[in-house]
């Protein structure tokens, strides 16, 4: 009977516990649907972290420096506030910081702007505490001690005495100091007249967030044919993550030193709005005298980060293997040494034109393009590399593998002539070996300068520029051509 009244009386006395209780959950609850965001301390300052982001825009360029709009919903006092913005690049170049309200921007203005790159770490750390009393670990012992200097050295105070290379195990601070900070971050002075609730965006400029292009060419086994992958590989140094971003690349030679101004934001703006609709892949536009690629995903790069997206694709489209001998303006200006012939390298490149009827037709960043080749057991190997510019569309790229092991090509003046003090007469002779299976043709470039008219040649010759001349010479399998030319030349 007694366990029964005592049952009765916890359940009554927890009831009324719970009625109690019911105001204080309903205040709590009704905090909680008010949506207030961002963390108010006693002083007053308000701050921000990632937590409250919720919406997140990085526009890269391939010059080392990415445009960040960071969209944050928070809750400001009426009148004048602190404003600690965190979890920012720490690259971030102050001078370009763009802060608005999206909400009622002409009733939430900036009065100053800091920015707090102090960051903590030991040293620092110890270094505010110059003056200051600190507690000492040393085994199982606390010793107080005041830090007089640390200046190539410490030297402290205990009791009476001055110590230097005070030996301890670890120090014990008894708080952070105001001006260090965990991550960097930015300090705004506002001035807030409208309502309590805002939807702002800090826009900056940051270094150290790079991407370039990289590209991979298979040829086809009868190296007529060609499939292309694209690649954007992002390196992010610049201090933050960037997660679940609206991701955009400007490709172009941007002059640094004009100052980003509104019609940069404004384009990125209406650009942005459209990444929405856009398929998964790279969407490319013409954006000023740049190019710019939106991705039609949101993405994550994080920090110390090297992060590759798929740019584009394209399969069996046309290509030509060329080879080349280029000769040099020198030997037409002295008399060849009598000898052995000269030697020249004979070029390897493969060209195709990036045209809407091959698959390609989209405007290509400046990268480097390596080149596979099928092989005759059906793999695939590497056959070199060349960095190529930014190519517009309906453009010939010209890639420069190496240079061929199987043909040989050796020139040497058969004769020169003086016909008067400003005129003469050269000629040359280019011996073509092919030492493969499949026959050839080689295009040899001469730059002959000064006015020129050309004598005789065994083959025929087309005038490419002021100063040189260039022949197709054909060569079969396992044979060999010889070119002949004679020129005259007027300096």
């Amino acid at each position: 009977m007694k366990n029964a009244r005592l049952l009765r009386f916890s359940c009554a006395a927890g009831f009324v516990a719970l009625l109690l209780a019911i105001p204080f959950l309903y205040r709590s609850a009704s905090a909680q649907s008010s949506g207030q965001v961002g963390t108010q301390p006693a002083d007053g300052t308000v701050t921000t972290t990632l937590t409250d982001q919720s919406d997140l825009a990085v526009t890269v360029y391939n010059s080392n420096i990415a445009l960040v709009r960071d969209v944050r919903q928070l809750s400001l006092p009426a009148g004048e506030s602190h404003l600690r913005f965190m979890d920012i690049a720490a690259s971030v170049n102050p001078a370009t910081v763009h802060f608005r309200s999206m909400t009622e921007p002409s009733k939430l203005g900036v009065l100053e702007q800091n920015y707090e790159y102090d960051l903590l770490d030991p040293n620092k750390l110890l270094q505010k505490y110059v003056g200051r009393d600190v507690t000492l670990m040393r085994g199982d012992q606390e010793v107080k001690a005041r830090l007089l200097s640390d200046n190539n050295g410490q030297v402290w105070k205990i009791g009476n005495d001055i110590i230097t290379n005070l030996g301890y195990n670890s120090i014990r601070f008894p708080e952070v100091p105001d001006n260090l900070y965990e991550r960097p971050t930015l300090l705004w002075t506002l001035q807030n007249s409208g309502a309590r609730r805002h939807k702002v965006e800090a826009s900056y400029l940051t270094a150290n967030l790079s991407w370039s292009a990289d590209y991979v060419l298979n040829v086809g086994k009868d190296e007529t044919t060609g499939d292309l992958d694209g690649w954007v590989t992002l390196v992010n140094h610049s201090g933050t993550a960037f997660k679940n971003a609206q991701l955009q690349l400007v490709a172009g030679d941007l002059h640094r030193e004009l100052p980003v101004n509104g019609r940069i934001f404004k384009a990125i703006d209406q650009v942005s709005a459209a990444v929405a609709e856009a398929p998964a892949g790279f969407v490319q536009e013409a954006f000023s005298e740049y190019h710019l690629y939106s991705l039609g995903r949101r993405t994550s790069i994080f920090d110390q980060e090297s992060k590759q997206v798929s740019l584009l694709n394209a399969s069996r489209f046309p290509l030509q293997k060329v080879y080349v001998v280029n000769g040099q303006s020198y030997y037409y200006r002295t008399v060849a040494q009598p000898g052995a012939p000269l030697k020249d390298p004979v070029q390897v490149f493969y060209k195709f034109k990036n045209e809407d009827k091959a698959g390609l037709g989209m405007p290509l960043p400046a990268g480097t393009m390596r080149v596979y080749q099928a092989d005759s057991r059906g793999g695939s190997l590497f056959v070199g590399e060349d960095h190529i510019d930014h190519t517009p569309k309906d453009e010939t790229i010209s890639l420069h593998i190496g240079n061929a092991f199987d043909i040989v090509a050796e020139r040497k003046q058969t004769d020169y002539k003086r016909l008067s003090d400003r005129l003469y007469e050269f000629e040359y002779e280019i011996t073509l070996r092919n030492h493969k299976d499949v026959p050839v043709t080689i295009e040899a470039n001469e730059p002959i300068g000064g006015d020129w008219e050309m004598v005789s040649s065994t083959y025929k010759f087309t005038k490419t520029a002021a100063f040189a001349a260039q022949f197709q010479v054909p060569v079969d399998k396992d044979g060999t051509s010889v070119l002949k030319y004679r020129v005259r030349v007027r300096w």
